[in-house]
């Protein structure tokens, strides 16, 4: 029985050719009535803060019904697994659109969660969007996220702030290399989760192969709900295990749902599967474990608290089935949703009480404690800033004063709306558990935000680090304006995006998690800001490190008239062990006032901005330890600028005796190309200086891991299609920063010194 801890993964990033999404936007359900309002604000002031069951032990909370009839939930998966169909079948059958568009339709429309133009162009996801539905008395609010690697960073935000989410596996691909950095992020933030296997009407789906996978691979402990009646083009319906029904799906649209017996000649499948789904349910689920050893007959209710309790703990995955795009099984998977997914009263969310040193505070999510609210995402609309925020506690009205306790400001809400993909609809409030957008308010992304009774924060997400830069520039400079707010814009609502400038050229550096992610923002500054932009040649984000102690003894001594400069500093730099968390570690050894104190943190600071620039190619300098122990001032000349000066030019003196290297960044590298094949795919492996960990047979299709730098990677999805006749498929993340060989770094070294004196 494998069962899910909290994943202490290191930060991965993901890179995928083709294209992909970014941004996750939000949703939430309606109101209560005016009158409750009223009764609320009475029974607030009964039990400040606390619990209403408490203070009225007669009546539930007016807020109890309206929350367990909640459900907040992501669709993530794998590239092309069908996430943006399933979104689209799912907001038509709520009634919330009225017609249904593909994502690569003819008809020029595109889906409705795809509402940028380059997703409708390239059929793929960039932002994560935000929409909410109603599904039999229930409100929904939904996450569609992108499946590209590139950006991870949406699905790592609406993970953050769900209670539930749906991983679509295809069944065809199968449990892919997305699918298991998506699961990775599912249970980092410990979020309950059902599978749907898509797309049963493709050649060669295979549901049970991809349960398999998933029980290996992603180590779910996991069973079918359902039995499809035929597949491929025989797929006819679906065969619900819990309550033993057979359902097919009629009308153009799959609208009407036909109930009838179990298919005889599937009897003895469908007893097989639900004998092992009650079986890997009570391996973990006590009471249905009784019924079942005693041999008592199990109900259908029976199993399916037993498979809400299992699913709502993270020890067991239920398996629902279907095709979206043949609009079959979308109406179970909705069902299983409100059936097996938690309401946001039923999951521990934290925070973190700033006020008692980041103390954790269990949230109990109900509408009358103070109120806490997450900003997890950022997005610059038409009417400016738009925030989106989930409500842990508490209500938040129109016109309420809100607090950042990140920053301290106190802030209006001027304007409150729900959304639905780029539409939008306004509120006058919304309570816990609810996903809202606030326009106007000045914050950062990971902000959280109280009424002011408590100091409370949530903790924050899992950045991973950009792992490659382009150089760009305006084409003309007259548009510098719109070009610098583009960027400044992108670089706000995208925490994996960053802007730098190159001290040497000057130019402006982007950095980002890879090719794709890069050239969908320099298309969209040409898009959205009519800005041309020239772009450089990618550039990887080498490191350089020491790799031995080295002594330093500096003396930085300048007199010119007028009071001069002194500052003698003594000490040594040395690499940090192996595994250390920081990158940069100063520490100040001196005994007695030899140096006074208010220099030492110029010192540290010299040091650091010395760091920033190593001498063997100009890139930062990491896992490096500088430590003081000695040195000298003057009664008059020594100043702070003086003691900087003389960190810097010791750091430059000692850095060479300390035996410096290049690192660069290593990829994880997972390929599929057909067997015929593997032998060219690997040859060019090695020619690229990779190396293989891993040759899996998968059918007819190997499945090559191996780690290679990134350096060697450009332009490979080129030549990999031309090595595998287009059949050859690969994913890539970052693996780590490890050396360089010497024949590299000697190349590397004389490159940049070539460049800096043509300069």
């Amino acid at each position: 029985m494998s069962r899910f801890s909290r994943s202490s993964a290191p930060r991965l990033l993901y890179y995928t050719i083709r294209s992909s999404t970014t941004t996750t936007a939000a949703a939430s359900p309606s109101s209560p009535s005016s009158s409750l309002l009223a009764a609320t604000f009475h029974l607030r002031h009964f039990s400040a803060g606390g619990n209403l069951a408490r203070a009225n032990d007669s009546k539930e909370p007016w807020w109890k019904d309206s929350v367990e009839r909640l459900r907040n939930i992501g669709i993530s998966a794998h590239i092309d697994s069908g996430k943006t169909t399933l979104t689209e079948r799912v907001l038509y059958y709520t009634g919330r659109i009225h017609e249904i568009h593909e994502v690569r339709g003819r008809d020029g429309v595109g889906a409705k969660m795809d509402s940028m133009d380059l997703e409708r162009e390239k059929g793929i996801t960039i932002q994560s969007a935000a929409t909410y539905c109603t599904w039999k008395d229930y409100k929904i609010n939904i996450i569609d996220t992108p499946g590209h690697v590139d950006f991870t960073i949406e699905v790592e935000r609406a993970l953050r702030v769900l209670d539930g989410a749906v991983l679509v596996l295809c069944s065809v691909g199968g449990v892919q290399s997305q699918s298991i950095t998506v699961d990775r992020q599912m249970r980092r933030y410990e979020v309950p989760r059902l599978a749907f296997i898509n797309k049963l009407d493709r050649m060669g789906a295979d549901p049970w192969k991809v349960l398999n996978q998933a029980r290996s691979k992603l180590r779910h402990h996991s069973a079918a709900m359902q039995v499809p009646i035929g597949l491929e083009d025989d797929f006819k319906g679906l065969v619900d295990l819990v309550h033993l029904k057979a359902y097919y799906f009629h009308g153009p649209m799959g609208e009407n749902i036909v109930t009838e017996e179990v298919p005889a000649d599937m009897e003895a499948l469908v007893s097989e599967k639900r004998r092992e789904l009650i079986e890997t349910v009570s391996e973990i689920d006590d009471k249905l474990a009784e019924a079942f050893l005693n041999d008592e007959p199990i109900s259908a209710a029976d199993l399916e608290e037993a498979v809400r309790r299992a699913t709502i703990s993270q020890k067991f995955i239920p398996v629902f089935m279907g095709s979206a795009f043949k609009n079959k099984g979308v109406q179970t998977l909705l069902d299983g949703v409100l059936s097996y997914l938690p309401c946001p009263i039923e999951v521990n969310n934290y925070a973190l009480d700033q006020a008692k040193n980041e103390e954790k505070v269990v949230l109990p999510g109900s509408p009358d404690g103070p109120l806490v609210a997450l900003a997890f995402k950022l997005e610059e609309g038409r009417f400016g800033q738009l925030t989106y925020l989930r409500i842990y506690e508490g209500v938040i009205r129109k016109g309420d004063f809100i607090i950042n306790v990140n920053t301290g400001k106190k802030i209006k809400v001027p304007r409150l709306v729900r959304l639905h993909s780029n539409e939008m609809e306004d509120i006058q409030e919304a309570h816990a558990g609810q996903i809202v957008a606030v326009f106007g308010v000045d914050c950062a992304s990971g902000d959280t935000f109280t009424d002011g009774s408590v100091r409370y924060t949530m903790t924050s997400m899992n950045v991973p680090e950009p792992v490659m830069s382009l150089a760009v520039q305006p084409v003309s400079k007259d548009s510098g304006g719109q070009f610098s707010k583009a960027l400044n814009r992108f670089q706000r609502e995208d925490p994996t995006f960053r802007v730098g400038l190159d001290p040497e050229s000057g130019q402006t550096i982007i950095s980002g998690m890879g090719e794709l992610h890069l050239d969908i923002y320099v298309e969209r500054i040409k898009r959205e800001y009519k800005v041309d932009a020239s772009v450089g040649k990618p550039r990887v984000n080498f490191r350089e490190t020491v790799t031995q102690r080295a002594d330093f003894d500096y003396l930085h001594k300048k007199q010119s008239g007028g009071q001069g400069q002194y500052g003698r500093v003594i000490g040594y730099i040395e690499p940090l062990p192996a595994g250390s968390q920081t990158k940069f570690e100063f520490e100040n050894l001196l005994v007695g006032q030899a140096i006074p104190s208010n220099f030492i943190p110029a010192i540290e600071k010299g040091f650091k901005e010395a760091a920033n620039s190593g001498s063997l190619i100009g890139h930062p300098v990491e896992n490096l330890r500088v430590v003081l122990i000695d040195g000298a001032a003057h009664a008059v000349d020594s100043s702070e600028l003086a003691f900087k000066m003389a960190s810097i030019y010791a750091f430059r003196q000692c850095y060479t005796a300390a035996r410096p290297v290049i690192l660069e960044p290593v990829m994880l590298v997972e390929l599929k190309v057909p067997t015929e094949f593997q032998g060219a795919v690997a040859g060019d492996i090695n020619k690229r200086k990779g190396i293989i960990v891993g040759n899996d047979q998968e059918g007819d299709d190997s499945i090559i891991t191996a780690h290679v730098p990134l350096n060697n990677m450009f332009g490979y999805s080129t030549a990999l299609r031309s090595m595998t006749q287009g059949k050859g498929e690969f994913t890539m993340e970052y693996k780590e920063h490890s050396p360089v060989s010497h024949d590299v770094q000697t190349q590397l070294v004389n490159t940049y010194k070539g460049n800096k004196a043509a300069e």
